[in-house]
């Protein structure tokens, strides 16, 4: 198991960087330096030597991947890319352009996405899986034809659909909670029902779904038609035996999500105005800021990968037939 974690930090470094690279390719392909200062420089009529001006105090003056100008090494190192890359495999992510640190804005910025995933996290995943096991308890019957239609109903429509039918339902016309905003310590609850119970009621479809017909195919397997032969009640059956058996492959799925909830939701907090990690990226793909993109971007790819790494070692834990070679 050791050997396998070292071969798979070892690939880190190069996905990252082919991560980077994309990026990189990606946001420049419909950006240039120059629209960027315009932008930032907020002028309908801004002059050459401003834009130039911005350009040299945040680094954009130099060629973006191959500086044709320079000798050797040097043609790959005095480039934008890897005077923007480098430092960012110590996380030293640098100022925006707007001149804010940005490590200090996700360190500020990550209580308030934690406070909204992590609920929305941990009550989906109970009422998703009681969901899915009442399903599979009345199989066969209308009550689990009906909840699966609805699930399939539920899961066909956009989320967004349930962000604005909530803030204009719950908000709107019942006045129960602020529409959007967000409040510090006990304060922030009211601001942060809304947006759980939407995140919760948005993920009912498709994850009970997946999640019945991983329980159907338990209960259906050999070891538990004998335990209701040995005369344990199908409750019983389902609990001790389908419920155990199902949750290996839901668990190894919820930790690949779990180092997601650190980066934020994008239209949750977009929409209800919390100011986390989502809804800065968000903020910076519309500023067209180049540096607080890459490292939103370069940070997911570390919590996927580590995210990857540990669903990897979660089957040997609940698996013992599973070995890492």
């Amino acid at each position: 198991m050791f050997a396998y974690i070292v071969r798979r930090l070892l690939y880190a470094p190069l996905i990252l960087i082919g991560v980077n690279l994309l990026t990189f390719a990606l946001f420049f392909v419909v950006n240039t330096p120059e629209d960027m200062a315009r932008m930032q420089l907020g002028a309908k009529r801004v002059t050459p030597e401003a834009i130039e001006r911005w350009k040299v105090e945040r680094g954009y003056d130099k060629p973006l991947l191959l500086n044709a100008g320079e000798q050797g090494l040097a043609k790959l190192t005095d480039t934008i890319f890897f005077e923007k890359s480098l430092r960012m495999f110590v996380f030293d992510f640098g100022r925006a352009d707007d001149g804010r640190d940005i490590a200090t804005e996700i360190r500020t910025r990550m209580g308030p996405s934690l406070a909204v995933a992590l609920p929305t996290f941990v009550l989906g995943l109970l009422v998703t899986v009681s969901l899915a096991l009442l399903l599979v308890f009345f199989r066969g019957t209308y009550l689990d034809f009906q909840g699966v239609v609805l699930c399939v109903a539920m899961m066909s429509i956009s989320s967004l659909f349930y962000i604005i039918g909530g803030q204009w339902l719950v908000s709107k016309v019942w006045h129960l909670v602020p529409i959007s905003g967000y409040g510090e310590g006990v304060d922030a609850t009211r601001f942060l029902v809304l947006p759980v119970i939407i995140g919760v009621v948005a993920g009912i479809g498709g994850s009970a779904r997946w999640y019945r017909t991983i329980f159907l195919e338990e209960a259906g397997k050999d070891y538990v038609r004998t335990a209701r032969a040995k005369g344990l009640s199908e409750l019983q059956a389902l609990f001790r035996h389908v419920l155990k058996n199902g949750m290996i492959p839901i668990l190894t799925g919820v930790v690949v999500v779990i180092p997601s909830l650190f980066m934020g939701s994008l239209l949750t907090e977009s929409f209800f105005g919390i100011p986390g990690l989502g809804s800065y990226t968000i903020d910076a793909i519309n500023a067209q800021d180049f540096p607080v993109v890459r490292a939103m971007v370069f940070i997911g790819s570390v919590f996927y990968i580590v995210g990857l790494i540990f669903t990897d070692l979660s089957y040997t834990l609940v698996d013992p037939r599973v070995k890492l070679e």
